[in-house]
């Protein structure tokens, strides 16, 4: 069954809501990534707090419906330049990571409105790029985040994954957002 996303709301993630929010990232992550080890936690996953909550450049959002049941997540955090291949720069940069939509909600808008949500409050915290990684054999996300303005920096293999690696600038989100307007006016 497929739900509108009309009487959804995302908020900010606070200490509080780390006890609902990391189980459901958690399983999310195992149901996606079956092929890796399940209780070897990422460093995002493991310093949950100090990335998203505590660091200045660092968020993450939850989605809940209108019973409470949380239906999507994303977040951003400080680039760590593990990639030095990538050759980014010094500007301000932060990773997006961990979109999960629970599939009710797929192809609702959901994804799109925790993204906006997200890319506004990098605008608030003076963010200059937007970077992220995904996977091919993750069904449609280099689409989602083509359409989001993201464009390809790299591919290639990390530690036995094919990846792609994607970035935007945000001022030129801003210049494609107002581009399209224009356009949807003539």
């Amino acid at each position: 069954m497929k739900y509108s996303i009309n009487s959804i709301s995302i908020t900010k993630v606070n200490e509080w809501d780390i006890p609902m929010v990391l189980p459901y990232v958690i399983a999310f992550r195992k149901q996606l990534f079956p092929m890796l080890v399940a209780d070897k936690l990422p460093k995002d996953l493991r310093d949950f707090k100090q990335l998203y909550i505590d660091q200045q450049t660092g968020t993450f959002l939850q989605a809940k419906d209108s019973t409470g049941k949380l239906v999507g997540v994303i977040g951003m955090l400080p680039y760590d330049y593990r990639f030095p291949h990538l050759d980014i720069d010094q500007r301000k940069t932060v990773e997006v990571a961990r979109l999960f939509v629970d599939p009710d909600y797929r192809r609702s808008g959901l994804g799109t409105a925790l993204f906006n949500q997200l890319t506004q409050v990098a605008r608030e915290k003076n963010v200059e790029r937007l970077y992220l990684h995904t996977h091919p054999f993750l069904e449609g996300a280099y689409e989602f985040w083509s359409k989001q303005g993201f464009h390809l920096k790299d591919f290639r293999d990390e530690s036995n994954f094919p990846t792609i690696h994607m970035e935007v600038m945000i001022d030129q989100m801003q210049m494609s957002s107002s581009i399209r307007a224009l356009e949807l006016t003539k």
